[in-house]
């Protein structure tokens, strides 16, 4: 096509080396399911300059939190959601402890996936749009 190429505002050009940033191995010590999870989102993240350093503690728990879901999720769908016991109600069904594991694993994947963009609604607040509202709002109170 002829003429100038259109601008698209929702684009955002790279921080120099943020194309080249280096993709930090997974911690020894990390279970083989964060390890893995790891592998697959540390290189993106690196990408947008969320995984230095001092965030990686943070995203590891992450990792954790997210392999927590698959045992616990793999726990219940071998053994079942509930079990039965004979209460001097009677007979009563009762979650098993992996249910209330797994949504606490899900509430820290949610509450820390929040910190690294890893919803689309979080990712939306990363934005630099989303950031100039912010600072335009923050500074028109501070004047105002």
């Amino acid at each position: 096509m002829k003429g100038r190429k259109p601008e698209a505002p929702n684009v955002v050009p790279l921080r120099d080396g943020a194309a080249g940033a280096p993709v930090p191995e997974p911690y020894e010590d990390m279970s083989e399911d964060a390890a893995a999870t790891w592998r697959e989102l540390a290189p993106d993240l690196a990408m947008r300059g969320r995984l230095k350093p001092a965030y990686r503690p943070m995203f590891r728990v992450w990792c954790e939190a997210f392999s927590d879901v698959l045992k616990f999720t793999y726990d219940l769908h071998t053994m079942g959601d509930y079990f039965q016991t004979q209460t001097r109600n009677g007979l009563q069904e009762k979650k098993r402890a992996a249910w209330g594991q797994r949504q606490d694993a899900i509430a820290n994947m949610t509450r820390i996936g929040a910190l690294f963009g890893l919803t689309p609604l979080d990712e939306a607040r990363f934005g630099s749009d989303g950031q100039k509202d912010l600072l335009a709002m923050l500074k028109e109170t501070l004047d105002g």
